[in-house]
This record gives structure tokens, sequence and C-alpha cells, in this order.
């Protein structure tokens, strides 16, 4: 199985604060199967660390109200592009994420309230016909 995986849940520090979010649950589900990590914050130009941004609508907005929209949405593309040339299987995106979020997403107030829905790079794979689901979507064993 081809898997792309959100660089942050295999231990790459490019999340907005500079750390990661390593899951060993994650490392053990793609264990034996060909992993396309990607980062679509940083693939969009976005720099680690940064300021964090949330879903407002359509926009993504920094919490000092920059609009970042552009480069979440370069970073989506770049990141279908990359499950598109490699036939990805699956999408392993990391949950809540204003990119990567799928079903459920912090709304934009930067409260850690959440809302239903997806972050811009989930809702672009969705959109072309990829399965998406987060770190907590996995089954406790391998498949």
């Amino acid at each position: 199985m081809k898997i792309l995986v959100s660089n942050c849940l295999l231990g790459k520090k490019c999340r907005y604060k500079g750390d990661d979010c390593k899951n060993e649950k994650v490392l053990a589900f793609i264990r034996g199967h060909e992993v396309f990590g990607v980062c679509p914050e940083q693939m969009g130009g976005l720099p680690t660390p940064r300021d964090p941004g949330e879903r407002v609508g359509d926009k993504v907005l920094s919490n000092k109200g920059k609009d970042i929209t552009a480069e979440y949405s370069l970073g989506a593309q770049k990141a279908l592009s990359t499950a598109k040339e490699n036939g990805v299987d699956l999408c392993v995106l990391k949950a809540k994420s204003p990119s990567c979020g799928c079903g459920v997403i912090y709304d934009g107030t930067f409260s850690g309230n959440l809302t239903s829905g997806d972050g811009v790079t989930t809702e672009l794979l969705k959109a072309n016909g990829f399965k998406v689901v987060t770190e907590n979507d996995l089954p406790d064993n391998n498949i």
C-alpha cells in the first residue's frame, strides 16, 4: 500500500511551534508500506516555527489576523500532486489541523474550540477521490 502521511506524525519538527507530534500508532500502521511524507504548510512556503493558523470560512488566518490562505492552498496543491504522482491508496493526516484535519478542525477563534469541517489539504484530496483519515481513525493493529 502507498500512504501519504503528515510529516509531523512521522516525527519531523514541522509544526507551527517547531515541534512534532510523532505518533507510534501511525509508525506501526505504515510499517512495510511505501510512505510519502508531506507538510503542506512548509510546502506552501510557510516557515517553521510560524504563527498558528485556523480556517475561517474559506480563508486561513494567522492568530495575528494575516491571511495565509494562498500558502495553505499552494501546499495543498503540492500535497495533491505528491498523492497523484505516486498513486497513493490512503492519506493519514494530522487531526484538527487547518490543513490536514479531517471531519473536525479548530473553529477559527484560536480558543481551542472545534467545529465540523476539513482542512484545506484534506478538502482538496477528498475532492480528487483520495481517502483521508487521521491518526485517530487508525486501527490498533496494522493492515
